[in-house]
C-alpha cells in the first residue's frame, strides 16, 4: 500500500525542505503539509491548515487522507522558548501527545519526531558526546526534547508505534529564513554577506557549536526512516554529526568569499543557552546502525550557502 505522509510543521525551517524531498519520494499526491501558518507562496500539493494543540483537527486530517506516517515537527525553538516556556511545553509537549494518542487511536506505524543537541546540558560530556550520556538540558525547549526522547521511547515499547528521531544540531539553511534558534546566527550571517552589510552576532566569537547544513540533515532524516527497524540499536534520538565551528571560524570561511565584511560581537541571553551546550557529536552508533555520513564539511557548505543565496537574491 502506498504511504500517505502528513509532516506538521512544513513551513518551518526544515519543514520547507523535507516536503520538497519527501515529494520526490513518495510523489506530490501523498505528502501533505500541515502548519498553523498558510504559506506564503504557492502550495506545489495539498495542505492543510493545523494548529497541532487542536487534537480533534489532527484526527480529520489523518482521516481525511488515510495517513500512514506522520513527520512531526511543529515546536517553539531555543530563543523563543525562553521569552514563553508555559507556550513552548504546551506546543511542544501537548502536541507530540496529540501526535502520539493520533497515532495509537489511527494504526499508525512510523512517526518522525526530531530532538536536539539543546537535549544535553551542563554536565553533559562536551567534547565527543557519546549517544548515551548524561541529559540534563538547562532550557525549556531541551527540557521538552528529552522528554520527548523519554516520550517516544515509551510509545514504542508500550504500543509498538515506530517513532524515530535524530538529536539535530544547528541546521544551516538557504530555502528558508532561520526560526527562534540559538544558532540561527549562522544562517543570518550569510544574508548580512552577500547584502553586503555588517552583521552583530548575539554569541561570542569562540563558542563552539555543532552544526549541519540542510541537505545532509534531509538526508539523514530520510536515511533513517527507511533504515529496517532490526538494525536499529537505539532506535530515537540518535547522534549525527557533520562539522562545529565558531562565530569567528564561519566568519573567516566567508571572508573568502566577501573580504571586506565585517562582524562585530555582541553577547544576549543567547549566549548562557549556547555554553550550556556540546562542541562536538560522536555519531559512531548512526554511522554503525544506518550508515550514516556527512557529505558537507565548512568551507563546501559556506560555498553552497553563498551560490544559492546569489541565485535567491537575483529572483527577488
Amino acid at each position: 500500500m502506498q504511504d500517505n505522509i502528513l509532516v506538521i510543521g512544513a513551513g518551518g525551517q526544515i519543514g520547507t525542505v523535507l516536503c520538497e524531498s519527501l515529494r520526490e519520494v513518495y510523489g506530490i499526491d501523498h505528502v501533505i503539509a500541515a502548519d498553523i501558518n498558510h504559506p506564503k507562496d504557492s502550495v506545489i500539493g495539498y495542505f492543510e491548515k493545523l494548529d497541532v494543540l487542536d487534537a480533534k483537527r489532527l484526527s480529520e486530517i489523518v482521516e481525511k487522507y488515510k495517513i500512514t506516517q506522520i513527520y512531526h515537527l511543529a515546536a517553539l525553538l531555543s530563543a523563543t522558548g525562553e521569552k514563553n516556556p508555559l507556550l513552548a511545553w504546551r506546543i511542544n509537549m501537548d502536541g507530540l501527545i496529540h501526535v502520539l494518542e493520533t497515532a495509537r487511536n489511527y494504526g499508525i506505524k512510523k512517526i518522525f519526531h526530531p530532538s536536539s543537541i539543546a537535549a544535553f546540558g551542563g554536565h553533559t560530556p562536551k567534547k565527543n558526546t557519546p549517544q548515551s550520556t548524561i541529559l540534563e538540558p538547562e532550557t525549556i525547549y531541551g527540557i521538552t526534547k528529552k522528554a520527548g526522547e523519554d516520550l517516544g521511547n515509551y510509545y514504542f515499547h508500550k504500543y509498538g508505534i515506530d517513532v524515530r528521531g535524530i538529536r539535530y544540531p544547528g541546521l544551516i539553511s538557504y530555502q528558508s529564513l532561520p526560526g527562534g534558534g540559538t544558532t540561527d546566527y549562522a544562517v543570518d550571517i550569510f544574508y548580512k554577506a552577500i547584502d553586503n552589510l555588517p552583521f552583530e552576532c548575539f554569541l561570542e566569537e569562540n563558542t563552539m557549536l555543532p552544526m549541519m547544513y540542510m541537505p545532509d540533515a534531509i538526508r539523514a532524516t530520510l536515511e533513517l526512516m527507511e533504515a529496517p527497524l532490526e538494525k536499529l540499536s537505539h532506535h530515537y534520538a540518535y547522534n549525527v554529526s557533520a562539522f562545529s565551528f565558531t562565530p569567528l571560524e564561519i566568519t573567516k570561511e566567508i571572508q573568502k568569499h566577501y573580504p571586506e565584511f565585517k562582524v562585530t560581537y555582541k553577547p544576549d541571553y543567547r549566549q548562557k543557552i549556547a555554553e550550556s551546550w556540546i562542541e562536538n557529536i560522536d555519531d559512531s552508533v548512526a554511522r554503525l546502525d544506518w550508515g550514516w555520513k556527512p557529505t558537507f564539511d565548512l568551507a563546501s557548505m559556506t560555498e553552497d550557502m553563498i551560490l544559492n543565496l546569489k541565485k535567491k537574491e537575483k529572483q527577488r
